[in-house]
């Protein structure tokens, strides 16, 4: 049998450290977002008899692996092992073991063996290593900085309605607002939507709400804690025609507006509306410096952010504290800019036009980070940029990406291919320069994860490894 050994000093006590694993929606968080990992099903239990079923792509193949918990001793200890899968036998312990100081250490210890003997060994066992060290570098930090989140707001649980609970943000953010212990709504369009929504994969949500339904359906919010509103079409799907821009605006601007309405008429409205936004409010400023404070751009997505941002004044008008998120190029490997960008990276791909326009990024755990900080924190009052400290020019970001997976960044993609290619949005999305600033969030004291593309990215797609302490 093999071992691997790894530890980490968490932020919170034991028993908190294992409620955050306990959480229904841990697994799924815990998964490295580069890994091609679908949960099948699960108990969303750590007691003796649960089961977790997984199904793993390798290559042009899929592997199946049932893995069942034997051991639970909370707030100490969980065990699983499995029972069918990729490797000949694998019995994984989880110990929680408490400090002299506030905090604990959680220790990762796991045996295993692979398959066919000492050719596994031969052929498999430097790639098992390499997934382990990879594996938990991702797993203990995103549990430790997860846990740090907990201080933001106290120990109060509260109650949370998401919209756009589904997609890039929005699911990941439910599973850490979940996982610290608060009550998560969704917040469907429909209540067709709410009858077949399905909350399988994090059945900690709470059942969700149509707030555009009825008066009565949105009366449902009322004594919430906050409000998170992130639904809205996507807008890098299809090519801009007038009638997919209608749609954009639409799913913005009105079904914001009547959110914030119905949200002001509740009888007891809650505290906050913390509701997307984007950085496109600024529009192409060359190298211009830009904060909360600088004005509307003159393209359409400046005046669709413009209007979206506008669409939320019945809110404040009614004394909610209202938060416009403007989100930068969210990096994520699972969707978003970083996923249409890591095949053309791996063949050698470069810069987008000449390089030279300014792309404010920021990693996606601290997209939540940010949305929660603005949750607990009245000092975040109207817009909010959301991006990393450090913009980079696009060139260098290239330069950045190819770096970190050992690929040089040498061809360019030509400005007018991409024109060619996407039309009107080439220049909105790809083309355009914004530097933004996090002003707001810096004043009111956020704590960012990846100050750095390069730790962001590296941590993103699975670089960074954790070496076995025995």
């Amino acid at each position: 049998m093999k071992k691997y050994v790894a530890s980490v000093s968490l932020p919170v006590g034991i028993e908190s450290a294992f409620a955050y694993h306990e959480h229904p929606g841990a697994l799924e968080r815990l998964i490295p977002p580069w890994k091609n990992v679908v949960i099948e099903s699960s108990d969303h239990s750590l007691k003796p008899g649960s089961v977790v079923v997984l199904k793993l792509k390798v290559g042009p193949t899929a592997v199946r692996w049932v893995a069942e918990h034997t051991q639970y001793e909370p707030p100490s200890l969980f065990v699983d092992v499995q029972r069918s899968g990729p490797f000949s036998q694998w019995v994984h312990h989880h110990q929680f073991e408490g400090t002299d100081h506030v905090g604990c250490v959680l220790r990762d210890s796991v045996s295993y063996r692979l398959p066919f003997g000492l050719l596994g060994n031969f052929f498999g066992a430097s790639r098992v290593k390499k997934e382990l060290e990879t594996m938990f570098a991702y797993r203990h930090r995103v549990t430790r900085d997860d846990l740090k989140l907990s201080s933001v707001c106290g120990a109060r649980p509260m109650t949370i309605a998401v919209s756009g609970s589904s997609g890039l943000v929005g699911k990941k953010l439910c599973a850490v607002l979940t996982m610290l212990g608060h009550t998560v709504i969704r917040l469907e369009r429909s209540i067709d939507q709410v009858d077949n929504s399905s909350r399988s994969s994090n059945p900690a949500l709470a059942d969700a709400v149509a707030p555009w339904h009825s008066a009565a359906e949105a009366e449902k919010l009322s004594g919430i804690d906050a409000v998170v509103h992130l639904a809205g079409k996507p807008i890098a799907d299809r090519r801009w025609t007038d009638s997919v821009k209608k749609e954009m605006a639409a799913s913005r601007i009105d079904l914001t507006s009547q959110l914030a309405k119905s949200l002001a008429a509740l009888h007891d409205p809650p505290k906050v509306f913390v509701c997307a936004s984007a950085i496109g409010f600024y529009g192409d400023r060359g190298d211009e410096v830009l904060t909360e404070k600088s004005a509307v751009g003159d393209t359409f997505l400046a005046e669709l952010a413009d209007q979206w941002e506008r669409s939320c004044r019945a809110a404040d008008q009614a004394g909610i504290r209202v938060a416009n998120a403007r989100l930068g190029v969210v990096l994520d490997p699972g969707g978003g800019a970083l996923k249409q960008m890591l095949t053309p990276a791996k063949l050698f791909g470069g810069a987008l036009g000449n390089g030279n326009q300014w792309w404010s990024w920021v990693a996606i755990d601290d997209v939540i980070g940010a949305i929660y900080h603005a949750i607990c924190n009245d000092g975040v009052v109207g817009p909010f940029n959301v991006t990393a400290p450090d913009a980079l020019r696009n060139r260098d970001f290239a330069k950045t990406l190819g770096r970190v997976i050992s690929r040089p960044a040498l061809i360019p993609a030509p400005a007018s291919a991409l024109r060619l290619a996407l039309g009107e949005m080439a220049d909105a999305l790809l083309l355009s320069s914004t530097h933004v600033v996090p002003a707001v969030l810096q004043r009111t004291g956020y704590e960012f994860r990846f100050a750095k593309a390069d730790d962001a990215l590296r941590y993103l797609l699975g670089i960074d490894r954790l070496e076995s302490s025995e």
